[in-house]
Parts: structure tokens; sequence; C-alpha cells
């Protein structure tokens, strides 16, 4: 009598990270990294596109107010089985973003509106100290 002795390997998170500049650049080369990630990752449609919204929005907030001369900021990705967090690390602690009232005619101040509308849920974590952390979630389907 043979017995058949079976592992339970619990299933990899995917995950992806990556230091980019904190420069209109890197914010834009972050948004099309995080594109073909969630394509790579079978992400569906809608969800993708407000991800990648979501990435072009914190990623420019840390290339503009997180940038710091010399310092990088940090873009991942990690998709769980019900979740998609997002989360971009830059190194201006003290600058902690909040949303705020937008002038009709202005041209910036936005973003993390757009953040709260497509996302689930969002916020900031510190540390370790120079750091901080905005991430957002946003809900995945079920898959069949």
């Amino acid at each position: 009598m043979s017995q058949q002795i079976t592992s339970q390997v619990p299933a990899l998170t995917p995950h992806f990270s990556v230091l980019l500049s904190p420069t209109p650049r890197g914010a834009r080369l972050a948004r099309l990294l995080a594109v073909e990630w969630m394509r790579d990752h079978e992400v569906p449609y809608g969800v993708t596109e407000a991800g990648a919204q979501v990435v072009a929005e914190l990623a420019t907030n840390a290339a503009t107010h997180g940038r710091v001369a010399g310092r990088s900021f940090r873009l991942a990705l990690i998709a769980r089985e019900e979740v998609l967090r997002i989360e971009v690390t830059d190194t201006r602690r003290e600058s902690v973003p909040r949303t705020q009232q937008t002038c009709p005619e202005g041209d910036s101040g936005r973003g993390l509106l757009l953040v709260e509308a497509l996302a689930d849920r969002w916020g900031t974590e510190l540390g370790p100290v120079p750091r901080k952390t905005v991430w957002a979630e946003l809900t995945l389907p079920p898959r069949s």
C-alpha cells in the first residue's frame, strides 16, 4: 500500500517593487510598470484602469511633494486574493498627504480626491525614519 504525501505549500503572493527617481519621468515610469505588471497578473481591466490612475497620482505626489535630492521613491504592488494594494514610499516623512479643497481654476490639488474616489481604502503609514508610505487598496472581483 502506497501512501501519497502532499505538501501544503502556500501560494506565493504576487508582489512587485521598484525604486524610481523622484521626477516626472519616474512618476510616468511607475504608471507604465504598474500597468504591465497588472496585465501580466491578469488583474481585471476596470481594476487595472483605476489602479493605473492611483499609481499615477501617488507617484506624482512622491515626485513633487516627497522629493529629496538623491533619494528615490519606491512603488510596490501586492495582489492578494481579493485586494490589490498599491504603496508609494518616499523620504519626506514630514509631508503627510491630506485631501484639500481645490480651486476650480487650479492646475493641481485633485490627486488625493481621485485616489479617494477610485480606491476602496487609502491611508498613510510612517516609518522607519525618514520614510512614509501612502497606500491604496482596490477590491478585486472573485476569480472564477
